[in-house]
């Protein structure tokens, strides 16, 4: 087995090229969980299998669904619906029974979606969980589990659950994870009987909920709103189209984006539709504003250097953008303050502690506050030799977060040396190939010329 690489080292300066962009995991993971249940076979279209969707995957069969995968970027989907029947019980390291082990790494999407998933099927099951997801919370969604059925119980990093989930009226408030959210629309259609999710409060992240509410409707899944009240259909089976192509990903598009608006020449995304529910499309509006030259079609987008003004930030709908977009704080001409950002304390690692961290690392101005940030830039310039280049590069401690480490490749654009990432490879749960997309893109240097 090759051993993984500890450190990398990325050169500094600005990039240029043209980056395709792999398959959206927060629309993939809706979509597989809505053919798993189709009465026909579906072939999916989904490049670049992150390892966050590999655990969607891995959990659906688990569960007993097949699914094949013929070709790299082909995910098959066959007709055979779970049945627990004849399951025989497997003792677990604790020495509990669990029918089903699922192994849903340190994926919190694949989590949350698939816990009243296996509740709605009726089974037994145990997740094993890695990295920092036994850490983050569950409740009040698991309450209200509890509370219809099933039995929830977490021991390390494992979490066992079993009952039969009944519909009924369920209550959250929209202050917590959208996950939430979208895991009980998505599985309480299942249900023998009508359901009502009731939502207090403000819905945060609520293009997520849109997300799902688009893949139940590509199923023919009936959900209808009414104010803060989702009114749901029991019994609905899911009838999905043969052949579904997973659209390009926009929260791993904004490092590259973010990588154009450091470079004269530019930084192109293909594979990406303008048209897309994907709540992180907002980093083009984000870049516009910062003062970034952002040009777009129908499935690509082109982002330049322009001179960039500092701005305030409202991150409650856009969290995974955080890092990146203090990296583009950094480069910009005054001060900007990123608020509404106090989830990201609950993400792989303490986004705000990790953001802030990478940034003091390379010689940034940031200050970490409660649930916000207020990075100082230095106005960029890569138009003026040695202008701009005011971050020294170092050695970033990724956290073992993808974001983090996403972003402190972006963030050489800035410096005078090399920067060194720890464990890279966690990149790969979101964005297998991003490193192999990143070293193709070319070096251009301080200058025009």
């Amino acid at each position: 087995m090759q051993e993984q690489e500890k450190e990398r080292r990325v050169t500094p300066g600005s990039r240029t090229g043209i980056v395709n962009i792999p398959a959206s995991k927060s629309r993939a993971h809706r979509l597989l969980i809505m053919a798993a249940r189709n009465k026909e076979r579906v072939f999916m279209q989904c490049s670049g299998i992150s390892n966050d969707i590999q655990a969607t995957i891995d959990c659906l069969k688990g569960l007993g669904c097949v699914i094949r995968q013929p070709e790299q970027d082909i995910i098959e989907i066959g007709t055979d619906l779970p049945d627990f029947g004849d399951d025989r019980d497997l003792v677990t390291s604790a020495g509990d029974t669990a029918v089903r082990t699922l192994p849903c790494r340190d994926s919190g999407s694949t989590l949350r979606f698939m816990m009243p998933y296996a509740g709605a099927c009726g089974a037994r099951v145990v997740f094993k969980m890695q990295g920092r997801l036994p850490e983050r919370p569950l409740a009040p969604f698991d309450d209200e589990l509890r509370a219809h059925g099933m039995e929830i119980r977490r021991s390390g990093d494992e979490l066992y659950c079993s009952g039969q989930l009944v519909s009924g009226t369920y209550t959250l408030p929209g202050n917590v994870s959208s996950q939430y959210i979208s895991g009980l629309l998505m599985s309480l259609p299942m249900l023998e009987g009508d359901s009502r999710l009731v939502i207090t409060g403000e819905m945060e992240s609520y293009d997520y909920i849109v997300m799902t509410l688009d893949a139940m409707r590509m199923a023919g899944i009936s959900c209808t709103r009414e104010g803060n009240t989702f009114l749901i259909p029991g019994g609905q089976s899911v009838s999905m189209p043969q052949t579904v192509a997973v659209e390009g990903d926009w929260s791993g598009a904004a490092f590259f984006l973010a990588l154009g608006a450091l470079s004269l020449q530019g930084v192109t995304v293909s594979g990406v539709d303008s048209e897309s529910l994907q709540g992180d499309r907002a980093i083009l509006k984000v870049l516009r504003d910062f003062g970034a030259d952002v040009r777009e079609d129908l499935s690509a987008a082109k982002v330049s250097f322009a001179p960039l003004k500092a701005q305030t930030i409202d991150a409650s709908g856009i969290p995974d953008l955080v890092p990146v977009i203090s990296v583009i704080a950094a480069a910009a001409e005054g001060t900007t303050r990123i608020v509404g950002a106090g989830r990201l304390r609950l993400k792989e690692s303490d986004r705000l502690k990790t953001t802030t961290a990478m940034l003091k690392s390379i010689g940034a101005d940031i200050t970490e506050l409660e649930d916000s940030l207020v990075i100082r830039g230095c106005a960029f310039d890569p138009k003026v030799a040695d202008k701009g280049r005011f971050l020294k590069g170092g050695r970033i401690d990724s956290a073992g977060d993808h974001r983090i480490a996403m972003s402190a490749a972006v963030a050489a654009s800035l410096c005078s040396g090399d920067v060194y990432v720890s464990d890279p490879e966690c990149v790969k749960k979101s964005f297998a190939s991003f490193w192999e997309d990143f070293e193709a893109l070319t070096v251009c240097g301080n200058c025009e010329n």
